[in-house]
């Protein structure tokens, strides 16, 4: 009669422990998703890296040449160096003529 209680003991622990493994605090089902955001926020932290360390290039660039500074200003400001002759080409095909009114503001009084 007494043999059995251990083996019930140990069973009543095993199931204890297997709920626990499945739907307790930190189950399966919850380590999945945290990998998934561990996997997804090393993602994330490699793009900005990357985007971290292409800035950082720009930027000791930008401060050791002058190169770099005379292309920029070149290219996003338009400007020129003395004795330089700036050419604009234009397309007459894919450019529409001004027109002769001028343009007007929201509430069309022209101010």
């Amino acid at each position: 009669m007494r043999r059995w209680w251990p083996f019930a003991l140990l069973l009543l622990a095993l199931a204890g422990l297997q709920f626990k493994l499945w739907w307790g605090e930190g189950a399966l089902g919850e380590a999945r998703v945290l990998e998934e955001r561990v996997a997804e926020q090393r993602r994330e932290n490699a793009r900005l890296q990357q985007r971290n360390d292409a800035l950082s290039a720009e930027v000791e660039d930008l401060k050791s040449g002058e190169a770099a500074v005379e292309d920029r200003a070149r290219s996003e400001l338009g400007m020129i160096k003395p004795g330089e002759t700036f050419y604009r080409v234009v397309d007459p095909a894919g450019t529409p003529a001004p027109s002769a009114e001028a343009p007007r503001d929201a509430d069309g009084d022209g101010e």
